[in-house]
């Protein structure tokens, strides 16, 4: 069985010289697969970005998960890696009967239509996340919970 899906993402960055974050820049993934994947109600991904290889390659208007840069499974429990090496972390959790995701393969696409609807004007990522160019005060909550997790 094949199974083919289209999704939403955001991309927020943090300055780490000013701990200021900026975005969000609106993204989709697209992604198919082969292979029995059905019962799925529920998925959340969060992806971490850990490479300057990884940031550029998703401040491109589309790259693909693994050819292009290399995404990891994030690691589970007491005897996970600690030396884990990879451009994009990623942790999800699922509900149904077919419990993990496969990002790799997947194609992540500038979503300009939404950044255009979000910031009222064209506007590309490197311009939201890195040269701060573009706000929107509906993000306040979103950068502020953000930065709740970084231990000072």
């Amino acid at each position: 069985m094949a199974l083919a899906g289209l999704c939403a993402a955001v991309l927020i960055v943090r300055d780490e010289k000013t701990g200021r974050w900026h975005g969000p820049a609106f993204y989709t993934l697209a992604t198919a697969g082969v292979g029995f994947q059905a019962g799925v109600q529920v998925s959340e991904i969060v992806t971490l970005v850990m490479t300057d290889k990884g940031l550029r390659s998703l401040l491109a208007t589309s790259v693909k998960l693994g050819p292009d840069v290399g995404i990891a499974a994030g690691p589970v429990g007491a005897g996970a890696q600690q030396d884990l090496i990879s451009d994009l972390v990623s942790f999800s959790r699922s509900k149904g009967v077919y419990g993990g995701v496969n990002l790799d393969g997947t194609a992540v696409t500038v979503a300009d239509d939404w950044n255009r609807s979000y910031y009222g004007k064209d506007v590309q990522p490197a311009d939201i996340v890195l040269g701060n160019k573009v706000s929107n005060k509906g993000a306040a909550k979103l950068l502020a919970d953000a930065n709740k997790g970084i231990k000072k």
